[in-house]
C-alpha cells in the first residue's frame, strides 16, 4: 500500500483554475454561503431544519464533473454543503471503511470483503461513466493510432521508441520521431489504474502475467517509466515531457488539450474516445443483484474489459459513489437529494461537455431504486 497522501488544500470551483493548478492536490468544496459548522467530517446535522454537511473523498477520475455538480447542487440546496477531497479511489475506500466520511468515490468500486466491513451497509451507485485514454506528447502529431498488439507492450517496456516498426506500420504518412517513449504511470493506488490494467490484462497475456490488474501494480523497472499522482499529475507530466504517453480519464485530456490516441478495439477498428464510442462500450453491461438490509437491491457493479461492439472505444467504465445504507436522518435525506440531482437531466446533460458519458435512463432508474435504501 502506498503511503498516506498529504492533506489537500481547497481550491475554487473553476475548471479553468483546475487546469492551471494540475500539479496541486485538489479538494472540492461546494459552499452555499451559509455559516456551516466545519468540525468533524461525519457529524450529524446541527439541528432539524439547519445546515447539513456531506463530506466525501476518493477518486480523481470524476473530479471535473463532480466539481461542477457539487457546486451547482449547493447553490440550489442552500442548506446543504458538499465537500470532496481528491485522494484516489483506494484512499476513498479506506476513508469509507473507517467511517471518517459521509460518502466516497471510487473507479474500482469495492471488493466483496471491503463491502462486508461496512456495518451500516454500503450502496454503490454508478453516477457517470468515462473512458481511460492514452494521452501523448508528440509535437506536430495530432492523430496517432495504437494497435492492441502494441499499446500493452509499451506499458510493459517492450516497445520504447516512437519509430518502432509496428507503430510506423499503423501510422502511414506520419513521421514518427526516433524518440524514446516516456511512459507515465500513477504513483498512488488508483481506480483509473485498476480499469486500465484490467483492460490490458484482458487483451494481452504477457501483460496479465507480468503486471496484472491492480490499483497499485508493480510496473516494469524500466528506465523510461516515470510516476505521478492522480489523473492531473499524469496529465501534467505528459505536457512537460516530449515523447511521453500515459493513461488518464478522457475528461482530463479534453480539459487540458492533450491529444488522445485512437485505440484498436476487439473488432479491429481504430476508435477515438468520445461519448458515442464510450456509450457503445458500455451498451452490453448487465447488473447482478445482492441483498441489503430491507430487501433486494441492485448491485450496481459491472465491468466490460474488452467490449465487442464494432464502434466501441475499448477502455470505458462507470465510476461509483459509495454511500452508507444506514445513517443520520438529516444526512440520509441530504444524500438522497444529492443523488437525485446528479441523476437529473440538467446534471447528466453536462457529462458530454466535460468528457464523460451520460448514464442511460435504464441505468439512472436502477440507481434511483438503489438510492431509496439510503435511510
Amino acid at each position: 500500500m502506498n503511503r498516506k497522501p498529504s492533506p489537500a488544500p481547497r481550491i475554487v470551483h473553476s475548471l479553468a483554475a483546475f487546469a492551471a493548478m494540475m500539479a496541486v492536490t485538489l479538494t472540492i468544496t461546494a459552499c452555499s454561503g451559509d455559516n456551516v459548522n466545519t468540525d468533524s467530517p461525519a457529524t450529524s446535522a446541527e439541528s432539524a431544519g439547519t445546515n447539513v454537511r456531506l463530506n466525501g473523498s476518493g477518486a480523481s477520475f470524476p473530479f471535473p464533473i463532480y466539481s461542477r455538480w457539487f457546486k451547482d447542487f449547493s447553490e440550489k440546496q442552500r442548506r446543504i454543503r458538499v465537500e470532496y477531497q481528491v485522494k484516489g479511489s483506494d484512499a476513498g475506500i479506506r476513508d469509507f471503511i473507517n467511517g471518517t466520511v459521509d460518502f466516497a468515490a471510487s473507479d474500482a468500486a469495492m471488493e466483496e470483503d471491503e463491502i462486508g466491513k461496512i456495518k451500516r451497509g454500503a450502496i454503490l451507485l454508478p453516477m457517470t461513466a468515462g473512458e481511460v485514454v492514452l494521452a501523448y506528447h508528440l509535437p506536430g502529431i495530432d492523430t496517432l493510432r495504437l494497435p492492441r498488439s502494441v499499446y500493452p507492450e509499451i506499458f510493459l517496456g517492450k516497445i520504447d521508441r516512437w519509430n518502432d516498426p509496428q507503430l510506423v506500420a499503423a501510422n502511414p504518412g506520419i513521421d514518427l520521431p526516433d524518440t524514446k517513449i516516456t511512459v507515465v504511470t500513477r504513483s498512488d493506488s488508483s481506480g483509473t489504474t485498476f480499469v486500465f490494467t484490467g483492460h490490458l490484462s484482458a487483451v494481452n497475456a504477457n501483460f496479465k502475467s507480468a503486471v496484472g490488474q491492480a490499483k497499485a501494480p508493480n510496473w516494469p523497472p524500466a528506465a523510461n517509466f516515470v510516476k505521478a499522482p492522480r489523473n492531473d499529475g499524469i496529465a501534467a507530466q505528459i505536457r512537460q515531457i516530449p515523447g511521453a504517453i500515459g493513461y488518464v480519464e478522457y475528461g482530463f485530456a479534453k480539459l487540458t488539450g492533450l491529444p488522445s490516441a485512437q485505440l484498436e478495439n476487439k473488432s479491429g477498428n481504430f476508435i477515438s474516445p468520445g461519448p458515442e464510442a464510450g456509450a457503445a462500450a458500455l451498451s452490453s453491461v448487465k447488473f447482478p443483484a445482492r441483498t441489503l438490509p430491507g430487501g433486494q437491491v441492485p448491485n450496481l457493479i459491472a465491468w466490460v474489459w474488452d467490449p465487442g461492439d464494432a464502434q466501441a472505444y475499448p477502455i470505458a467504465s462507470f465510476t461509483w459513489l459509495l454511500v452508507y445504507a444506514e445513517q443520520d436522518d438529516h444526512k440520509a435525506n441530504a444524500m438522497r437529494k444529492l443523488v437525485n440531482y446528479m441523476l437529473s437531466d440538467s446534471a447528466q446533460d453536462l457529462a458530454d461537455s466535460l468528457g464523460y458519458i451520460p448514464l442511460p435512463n435504464t441505468v439512472r432508474n436502477k440507481v434511483r431504486e438503489a438510492a431509496e435504501f439510503i435511510q
